[in-house]
């Protein structure tokens, strides 16, 4: 990372609104660089950024790279883009964010990456705040917000980072790992991967980089099949009594959750609380109390930091409450999180539940349009907006009324506005609205609830 900033004082972000690239964004701020980006799409990270004092430019022309030491751009970035283009044919350092990462990890001896398909920003954000609140001091990339730490990120000044891992691409095969940890290992950017097993061969991959430890879910059939023959050692948890840690007397009211951590049948830690909801969330929790243990945390420090979590930004967020109905958003962009919040939400007593769906790339719709289905259906009403292609063109021959029209309560309306209309003529008190989707499609929930965004 020396090398690679040798010289630098201005850094210019390509695309500084994605969450995975804001982290690095704060990092380098508050090592005193001179921070700048362009974007395509204003947004809450869009909004941080110029709040924090640095230059964000929606016109996405080459002249906003003059000047610059470095620039990072992010996967996402099409590779017409005026910008990176011009970056590219310039000498400036040039480099993709999932690059930077590999340099930025390999300065640290306890490297914390946290894998899986579902779940990785809430579990490093519950790590995040078990370290920081005990005095670990750790440096931490997280793919959502934790108020905590006021932003994505935070500059530690020990040899321990937590860092979110992600499989898109084999962008954490770049990664330096001491400790992985694998949640679940479940169908997801098939248009790279084409199959399961090729998504597994790449878990396995980045599995056998931990020069430490493997922490994974014992319970997930996939992720057992991809830590088989690792050397390292390895630790598993789960529900099933067959791991090496597991939960037991569970107990969930509302948004509140109570369990129990047993190591080999000897109890643990007991009534071990978290008030963000869902069942998918206590193995969430139990991944992140196996590596504080392990990293000698407290067992009262971790019970402390997990009882005042209160999750990450835009997973299961309260956006507000407007005539009696509850407005929420969540990240939730595959159909296995899809289900896994609406059935926690079933469990939360509200007389209906809307949801408003921005569906996220047009391979990943068309793919898995069958489970999207599965999942949307338990829903009382589905409101299903374009598709946000991002990264992608559509040459999948979908959109968002194709999904809609396999529902059995969906409706497509296109944009943002109409949907936030649609819910405020037809919601009743009572009854829960939540968007969902990885998009801006919480700009939606904030129209609902503020009238603007």
């Amino acid at each position: 990372m020396e090398d690679l900033l040798e010289s630098v004082k201005k850094v210019h972000f390509i695309g500084i609104g994605g969450s995975g690239m804001f982290p690095i964004v704060q990092i380098l701020k508050e090592k005193g660089y001179i921070i700048s980006g362009s974007d395509n799409n204003e947004s809450d990270i869009v909004r941080l950024a110029r709040e924090n004092g640095i230059e964000v430019l929606m016109e996405q022309e080459k002249e906003n790279i003059k000047d610059k030491d470095l620039i990072i751009y992010t996967s996402a970035i099409l590779e017409d883009n005026e910008e990176l283009v011009a970056a590219k044919k310039s000498n400036i350092k040039t480099i993709e964010r999932n690059d930077f990462l590999k340099y930025f990890t390999q300065k640290y001896n306890n490297s914390i990456c946290v894998c899986g398909t579902h779940g990785k920003t809430t579990t490093t954000s519950m790590l995040t705040q078990i370290f920081v609140e005990n005095g670990c001091d750790p440096t931490a990339i997280i793919g959502g917000k934790l108020d905590l730490i006021k932003g994505y990120s935070c500059l530690g000044k020990t040899q321990t980072l937590i860092c979110e891992a992600c499989e898109y691409k084999d962008h954490f095969l770049k990664l330096h790992v001491d400790t992985a940890v694998v949640l679940n290992i479940d169908n997801d950017h098939l248009e790279y991967f084409k199959n399961i097993d090729n998504l597994k061969k790449s878990f396995t991959k980045f599995c056998e980089k931990a020069s430490r430890l493997v922490v994974y879910n014992g319970d997930d059939k996939n992720t057992k099949e991809a830590v088989r023959g690792i050397a390292v050692k390895k630790i598993s948890f789960g529900y099933s009594n067959d791991n090496d840690y597991f939960a037991a007397d569970i107990s969930i009211n509302g948004i509140s959750t109570q369990f129990s951590v047993y190591r080999k049948k000897e109890l643990v830690l007991k009534d071990v609380v978290i008030n963000i909801p869902g069942k998918h969330n206590v193995l969430n929790a139990l991944a992140a109390i196996v590596v504080s243990l392990e990293n000698e945390v407290s067992k009262e420090g971790i019970l402390d930091s997990l009882k005042t979590f209160k999750g990450a930004k835009r997973r299961f967020e309260l956006v507000g409450v407007l005539n009696g109905i509850t407005v929420l958003d969540d990240y939730a962009h595959h159909p296995s999180e899809i289900k896994a919040t609406l059935l926690a939400l079933k469990g939360c007593g509200f007389k209906k539940i809307w949801v408003v769906h921005q569906p996220f790339t047009f391979s990943r719709t068309k793919m898995l349009k069958e489970e999207f289905k599965n999942a949307l259906n338990l829903a009382d009403s589905v409101i299903i907006t374009e598709i946000l292609g991002s990264r992608e063109k559509n040459e999948y021959g979908i959109s968002g009324k194709d999904l809609a029209d396999v529902l059995d309560n969906g409706i497509y309306i296109k944009e943002q506005e109409d949907a936030k209309k649609y819910i405020l003529e037809h919601a009743q008190e009572g009854e829960v609205v939540i968007t969902m989707g990885c998009g801006d499609i919480y700009k939606c929930a904030k129209m609902i609830v503020y009238g603007k965004y």
